[in-house]
């Protein structure tokens, strides 16, 4: 069995501010050992399950250089680094039988739910087909297409409520914190978070038959709302992609491995100082 973890920080326990979340602030470095700490807890949840797996741990979150690879179990590979065709979930075309999402946030403009966003900050809402999808939404798509089932997707409340909605009651939704706003929240003690990870992914794999992968249909219609015209102006150099109104794009693509490429264009454009 293989499978395949992907890591984003700002869900992880213990996480509450965005000087947490970035490279040269220092509640950084303990945010970093936090993250790499839940990722071994997982993997060691899936190898208590099935001694046999082979598991991918992919690090999802700025850089894609935050977790530390001397300190993540060694029995998984570790993914680090960018840029990356698939960004958070590089490799998941690969052919896995299952994945976790951990350390996952909600989707941008919701209230209670800390350092909310999609991808960045450029992004205000993506509609997918109608249906407005973050990233916890958007990389179960992209697992979906590939026949991957999402099993366990790990965050705060928020994160739980949009994982049933998205992917449905069976996903082994894990709670390690409750948000009260974009940056306060109530965690749980990180010892305790990563027992509950660990029992929770050796859960989830026992559940893989019963979750299944979140499949989109074809073409693709993807609607975004930006936070400035001048994101709307550079999406529009990305060919196929037409302007609706000064800060919304529209685009359609055959699949959606090709949707969610432009996606991560878009968003990366919305970094570009101007």
């Amino acid at each position: 069995m293989r499978a395949f973890i992907s890591v984003d920080m700002e869900g992880v326990a213990g996480v509450a501010n965005g000087q947490d979340t970035a490279a040269g602030n220092p509640e950084y470095e303990r945010a970093r050992r936090l993250m790499t700490a839940e990722a071994s807890a997982l993997v060691a949840g899936i190898f208590d399950a099935d001694p046999q797996a082979r598991v991918t741990v992919a690090d999802a979150h700025g850089s894609y250089r935050n977790l530390i690879p001397e300190e993540l179990d060694e029995r998984a590979t570790l993914s680090r680094g960018k840029p990356r065709t698939f960004a958070m979930m590089h490799g998941i075309d690969r052919g896995y039988d299952l994945a976790m999402l951990a350390g996952v946030h909600g989707r941008a403009g919701t209230g209670a739910s800390v350092l909310s966003h999609t991808f960045t900050g450029a992004l205000l809402d993506v509609r997918v087909n109608g249906a407005s999808l973050g990233e916890l939404g958007l990389n179960a798509a992209l697992a979906g297409a590939y026949g991957v089932p999402v099993v366990l997707v790990a965050g705060d409340q928020s994160v739980a409520h949009e994982a049933r909605e998205v992917l449905g009651n069976e996903v082994v939704a894990v709670t390690l914190k409750e948000s009260f706003g974009h940056m306060a929240v109530e965690s749980l003690h990180p010892a305790k978070a990563r027992k509950l990870l660990r029992a929770a992914a050796s859960e989830a794999v026992g559940k893989r038959g019963s979750v299944p992968p979140l499949r989109v249909e074809s073409p693709v219609d993807v609607e975004v709302s930006l936070a400035r015209p001048v994101f709307a102006d550079l999406a529009e150099l990305i060919e196929n992609v037409e302007r609706v109104d000064g800060t919304t794009v529209h685009f359609v693509r055959p699949d959606v491995a090709g949707a969610y490429r432009v996606l991560r264009l878009i968003a990366t454009l919305g970094t570009t100082s101007l």
